[in-house]
């Protein structure tokens, strides 16, 4: 899906790649579509004359899959894992700074969320409201998620199916830790979100 002209994982990858400290990058992409998105991959490199490692694989059918054979692919020397959604083409650099940031600062998983404005409500399967969260304590997540790789692996080894990695650790009895995120940062799903995303794009100094 192209938002001005570039695929959305052309504009996160570019971000993701920005990040000083990312040395390596695995791609994961449906299979009829992996040509397509290692020749995207190389011009991403070559347009920031970036020195990073990209490998592309084949995704599984559901995300965790994917998660879980793009992490198979990483060097031997990787100790801290991003896990970021091409949907989040926008996610500033700052962003995932922040969350490397923590991540080396001894937190197993982070997160990035930003504050949720509206109320919430949690019902039941007849959609009745069973209670009403306290706003200030809710965050909407983003991606990158980062992990000590031990982590993650420990995560996925136990079983992918989740929303999130950040799940999966959960699970594990680790703490996850939120940091702030962006609003650039936003999922892009429907064609609504992509006229936003181009808005913020264009708006981009």
């Amino acid at each position: 899906m192209p938002l001005a002209g570039v695929p959305l994982l052309g504009h996160a990858l570019r971000g993701a790649l920005s990040c000083p400290a990312v040395s390596e990058a695995v791609v994961v992409a449906p299979a009829a579509h992996r040509a397509e998105a290692e020749s995207l991959s190389e011009d991403v490199c070559r347009q920031l004359g970036s020195a990073a490692a990209v490998t592309v694989v084949v995704g599984g059918s559901e995300r965790g899959d994917s998660v879980a054979a793009g992490l198979a692919e990483l060097g031997d020397a990787v100790e801290i894992v991003l896990v970021h959604d091409a949907a989040r083409c926008l996610t500033p650099v700052a962003v995932f700074d922040r969350v490397v940031a923590a991540v080396r600062d001894g937190a197993a998983a982070v997160v990035p969320g930003t504050a949720v404005v509206d109320t919430v409500k949690q019902v039941d399967a007849n959609g009745y409201v069973l209670a009403t969260p306290e706003r200030s304590t809710l965050r909407a997540v983003q991606t990158p998620q980062g992990f000590r790789r031990e982590v993650l692996e420990r995560a996925h080894a136990g079983g992918s199916a989740a929303t999130d990695d950040a799940g999966l650790v959960e699970r594990l009895g680790e703490r996850v830790l939120v940091v702030d995120g962006d609003p650039l940062a936003l999922k892009v799903t429907t064609p609504a979100d992509l006229d936003s995303a181009a808005r913020l794009l264009a708006a981009r100094p």
